[in-house]
């Protein structure tokens, strides 16, 4: 394969199409009334994607900005706000909500799991006085996705506006904007619709917009300012100049998901057959329920990096996957099944891949049990073909023994009061190999086994 395959959880593959649409020539989008009609089609159809009635706008930014500019828009200063939080992203709203000096509270949970809505239910029951919520569908880092549908209408009988960060789930999970009682729901380009970045899109509720509209402070700035947008079709007007290009070929990508009308069934069915694979393989997955149906996150032994991965799937296959940043950095890698990147030929080709780097070694001791040197190593059967002893007296490392149907090596040859190191090297099938670090442990002179 001469082109690199780009298996990360967005950016993803742009089909041709897309690409051909961003060469069309251009207008003046403030001037031509023509635009205007476009840019409103454009956002009903992807209405028919967020299952909504509610206005959506197309915004110049990549996702960020939407979720910059909703809590920007909605929240005044000093008014109590709700952080929903089990991961990087749901945490960083919170980040945002404190920026507009919202009064935050943060309904903590497990980094690990999906959101639990009878423990949101409990705290709800005593803490409930919010204006706003923010939650977010798919925790990409985590390859954890939440509940929003039960999450969003328990927060509505409070009387809670609700925002929701779907920018991996957007084509790629179910949401009914709607029948959730989502107020604002934030998307991206490059996720699931495959579209390149630079653009995010959102759905506004009446609710949300007369929330804007009666605020008792302005609202502070201006590009993240909604409040802009609401009569911009009634206005021919447009608060800024709009990125033409990338919205014609957003608009392609969008009518490819709606055309083909199969993506969410097509990434559940990809999601299940990567977690059923990797689960056979003997390779974990980081999140314990609420696994991702755009993104899986793989959890790595403490001896492996996601750089080392990351490098031999680039440099030797020509793919490239994702690690992840924060607290799951260097322990998680991630391979992006969403948009153009979920079908199965590609799926295949990374698995494939995946399969020849090198084998894991989970753990690796040695002990002195009766005088002599006990080593074993823990290593997935899905990867293990061989070991290959090496030891070290003072001089180099040298392979003392090989051994095809067992993890445990005993090496009888050794002195009392001596110290040794050893490492062993992992084989697997395909002949790839791993290395441990280096263990030394001294023979004592007398007494019991000692570690």
């Amino acid at each position: 394969m001469n082109d690199k395959l780009i298996m990360t959880p967005g950016p993803t593959y742009i089909h041709e199409e897309v690409r051909q649409a961003l060469a069309k020539e251009i207008t003046n989008p403030d001037l031509d009334k023509n635009f205007y009609e476009f840019y409103k089609d454009t956002c009903d159809a992807v209405k028919k994607i967020l299952k909504t009635e509610n206005d959506v706008l197309i915004l110049s930014g990549e996702g960020i900005l939407g979720l910059e500019a909703a809590c920007a828009s909605l929240v005044e200063p000093g008014e109590n706000v709700l952080c929903i939080d089990n991961g990087i992203f749901g945490h960083g709203f919170g980040d945002f909500l404190s920026m507009y000096d919202g009064n935050v509270t943060y309904f903590e949970s497990d980094y690990k799991k999906a959101l639990d809505v009878e423990e949101l239910k409990i705290f709800l029951e005593k803490n409930h006085d919010f204006k706003v919520a923010t939650l977010v569908h798919c925790e990409t880092p985590s390859g954890i996705t939440n509940p929003v549908g039960d999450i969003c209408k328990l927060l509505k009988t409070y009387g809670i506006i609700t925002v929701v960060d779907s920018v991996s789930a957007i084509a790629g999970e179910p949401l009914e904007v709607d029948a959730w009682a989502i107020d604002i729901v934030l998307g991206g380009s490059q996720k699931c619709l495959s579209a390149p970045p630079g653009l995010t899109f959102l759905s506004v509720s009446q609710e949300a917009w007369e929330k804007m509209l009666n605020r008792k402070t302005p609202i502070r700035g201006y590009y993240c300012n909604l409040s802009n947008w609401k009569t911009w079709y009634e206005d021919k007007w447009f608060p800024y100049t709009q990125p033409i290009s990338d919205i014609y070929g957003f608009r392609v990508a969008v009518d490819r998901v709606l055309k083909k009308n199969d993506y969410i069934q097509r990434h559940k069915k990809m999601g299940e057959a990567v977690r059923k694979t990797l689960l056979e393989a003997g390779i974990s997955l980081y999140p314990l329920n609420g696994y991702s149906n755009t993104v899986t996150t793989i959890e790595l032994p403490e001896n492996v990096t996601s750089t080392e991965i990351y490098d031999t799937m680039l440099n030797e296959h020509n793919i490239m996957i994702a690690g992840a940043f924060a607290y799951l950095k260097d322990k998680v890698i991630r391979i992006g099944h969403m948009g153009e990147n979920c079908y199965e030929e590609k799926v295949y080709l990374t698995l494939k891949a995946l399969d020849k780097t090198p084998p894991t070694i989970t753990a690796f001791n040695a002990a002195v049990v009766n005088g002599q040197v006990l080593i074993t190593a823990t290593i997935p059967d899905a990867d293990f073909k061989s070991l290959t002893l090496l030891r070290k007296r003072g001089g180099d490392f040298a392979p003392i023994t090989s051994m095809t149907t067992s993890k445990e090596i005993t090496d009888k040859r050794v002195d009392k009061g001596k110290t040794y190191a050893y490492k062993i090297i992992a084989y697997d099938a395909s002949g790839n190999t791993q290395e441990s670090p280096s263990i030394e442990v001294t023979i004592p002179i007398e007494g019991p086994a000692q570690k």
